[in-house]
């Protein structure tokens, strides 16, 4: 009598890796962000009370479109933070606690007359 065992006779699945073709590609994500950037904002005027609406509308379609990118068992975490363009520098820093092999990030930064937007998109692997 042959038993299949747990995993139903189709082998073991299980991976502590990210396959390669599905591994986070930090080129491929900032093209992404770039792209729904200059889309989303390319006409867009700062105005204080519609900002809280927009970060999360596009902290919303970037993860909506690295899921559809194809990164099979990553959790995507999207921050999008957006300012007045005033001539003033701006410094943002993070810091995480991951797997150098498997998790990643990419980052963008988008500006016109009126705005800037920065957004930093992590990739991090579920074991």
């Amino acid at each position: 009598m042959d038993d299949p065992g747990l995993d139903g006779g189709s082998g073991n699945t299980y991976s502590l890796r990210a396959s390669v073709q599905h591994r986070f590609k930090s080129s491929t994500v900032k093209e992404c962000i770039h792209a729904i950037l200059k889309e989303k904002l390319a006409n867009v005027q700062y105005i204080p009370n519609d900002m809280p609406q927009l970060t999360v509308s596009l902290s919303e379609t970037i993860k909506d479109r690295l899921k559809e990118v194809g990164f099979d068992r990553y959790k995507m975490v999207v921050q999008v933070v957006i300012g007045e363009q005033r001539g003033e520098g701006v410094n943002m820093a993070a810091r995480c606690f991951w797997d150098a092999d498997n998790d990643s990030c990419a980052h963008d930064v988008f500006m016109n007359d009126s705005l800037f937007c920065v957004v930093a998109a992590f990739g991090c692997f579920y074991y």
